[in-house]
């Protein structure tokens, strides 16, 4: 590898830097993705799970990230069936904060600004007598958008990534960078200890709320460009209504918040806006942001939630760039994407980027690349918007696949079906394979199978348990300690033999 020569050095394994990966790999570029821990361990594994135009954007005049937002909706949608799935939100109306006809306005807006094909337009609506809501809450308003698992979004980008040729490197951490002779040399560490030197005629930083600390280590970088971090914080708690909508619920302050079925079990409440100051990794709910959520979520609901009531909590630290906005509260901060080009003249280009956002990360990737077309004119056109990720291939509906699934395996519990197709689409069956029994499936670790375990270890980049539980599936709620630690010995001993192979070879 070393002794390659890449078109393109990707730092991030995000949504950005998988996106981009895929896309440059696809037009014909030879492409490295170099992540320093797991494939969306960072910012992309820990949002609310929505593919969504953003309609709250529209109240600070972001008319050009909500129309692109809001067409890519219909792509994604179209993309990874499995994946990405149409939801419904209702809002109810509040007396004292935004008046009718100011929402309805706004939801006229989202209705047209980009064509729709597939969602069903707003109404108007009346919550009846069995409303899971407070009785002052008799009327709101109905909408459509998406909700998507982001971790797998982010790996099956990679593994698109890595069909089309690109090399995706997981637990390599960059130290270095500098320009020698019209080329990036960037010097990289694995978790093995060894030292690597890549070599690539272009370098983007896709390193999210470190993209300043990857500047940094980059030498004759001229980017004094400053990152603003906001923290978001999530809760999960049982689920709080029966219906399959979601909930957008209006706070004072003027932000919003989601109640969102997740897992079937559960209820998603989030997120929170909040300046952030330290190591993104270690970013975590605090007693401010808890009773910020609750007390919202309180005030709307029948149901009443306390502290005890939660069963899980995630943060995620966003790095959106510093600039003219820096005086303003982080919730009207922008969330579009901004890009950085260094280049001078002979040298070998380097693109920074900022921001982002979940839903747009195939659109920033095609503009990314757009930046270094006059470096890398060999690239081929965009191709991303008509094809399938992977586990989505000639998929129809989700739905509809649950049930074939069902069809070729009838073993497996409709609570299983469910999960696995959610989870895998059609790239399930690379495991599942011939099995026509559970047992042919290994022993039960927890929710997941031995042969599942085995395939993610050696498709899907994963090797500890926090990769398998929280990022490659969504299994670690509820897991007992048993199950925990029959997995992890499990992880340890397929690790410990491969290690023994590899030495004997």
């Amino acid at each position: 590898m070393a002794e390659t020569l890449y078109d393109i050095i990707i730092i991030g394994g995000g949504i950005n830097g998988a996106g981009i990966a895929a896309d440059a790999a696809g037009r014909g570029l030879s492409v490295a993705l170099l992540e320093a821990e797991d494939l969306a361990s960072g910012t992309s594994a820990w949002s609310s799970k929505l593919i969504h135009g953003g309609l709250r954007y529209l109240e600070y005049y972001e008319f050009r990230l909500v129309r692109e937002a809001l067409a890519e909706r219909e792509v994604l949608l179209r993309m990874a069936p499995h994946l990405v799935t149409p939801l419904r939100f209702r809002m109810p109306h509040h007396q004292g904060l935004r008046p009718a006809w100011m929402i309805q306005a706004g939801l006229f807006l989202y209705d047209h600004l980009s064509k729709r094909v597939s969602l069903p337009a707003s109404r108007r609506f009346r919550f009846g007598q069995d409303s899971v809501l407070k009785p002052e809450y008799t009327q709101g308003f109905e909408y459509s958008d998406c909700r998507v698992d982001d971790a797998r979004l982010v790996v099956m980008n990679a593994k698109l990534a890595q069909r089309k040729g690109a090399s995706i490197l997981t637990r390599h951490r960059v130290i270095g960078a500098e320009r020698k002779s019209g080329l990036w040399h960037v010097q990289v560490h694995n978790n093995s200890g060894d030292e690597l030197q890549l070599q690539g005629k272009a370098l983007i930083n896709a390193a999210g709320p470190w993209v300043r600390s990857v500047l940094d280590s980059v030498k004759q970088s001229q980017t004094r460009k400053g990152v603003r971090l906001v923290k978001g914080s999530h809760v999960v708690v049982p689920r709080l209504h029966e219906g399959p909508e979601a909930y957008i619920l209006q706070h004072t302050d003027g932000r919003i918040v989601f109640v969102i079925p997740y897992l079937n079990t559960y209820s998603l409440i989030g997120t929170t806006d909040v300046d952030y100051t330290g190591e993104p990794r270690d970013a975590c709910i605090d007693e401010d942001e808890i009773a910020y959520l609750l007390q919202l979520v309180n005030s709307y609901f029948q149901r009443q939630l306390s502290p005890e009531n939660i069963v899980w909590s995630f943060s995620g630290v966003r790095p959106l760039m510093q600039g003219e906005q820096a005086g303003q509260v982080a919730a009207k901060v922008t969330r579009d994407y901004q890009f950085e080009l260094e280049q001078d003249q002979g040298e070998a280009p380097l693109l920074s980027i900022f921001g982002g956002k979940l839903t747009t990360y195939r659109k920033l990737a095609e503009s990314a690349l757009e930046k270094l077309k006059p470096f890398l004119p060999q690239m081929g056109k965009p191709w991303t918007e008509t094809t399938q990720l992977p586990g989505g291939e000639s998929m129809a509906s989700l739905s509809d696949y649950i049930r074939e699934l069902g069809q070729k395996y009838p073993f497996l519990s409709t609570a299983d079906q469910e999960r696995i197709a959610s989870t895998y689409g059609r790239e399930a069956e690379r495991w599942l394979q011939s099995a026509t029994s559970l047992e042919d499936l290994g022993p039960a670790l927890g929710a997941l199978y031995a042969r599942e375990i085995d395939y993610l270890v050696a498709e899907e980049w994963a090797q500890t348990l926090e990769d398998i539980l929280w990022r490659r599936t969504k299994t670690g709620i509820g897991m007992t300690d048993s199950d925990r630690q029959a997995l992890e010995t499990y992880l340890q001993r397929n690790q410990k033999s491969s290690s023994q192979q590899i030495s004997a070879k």
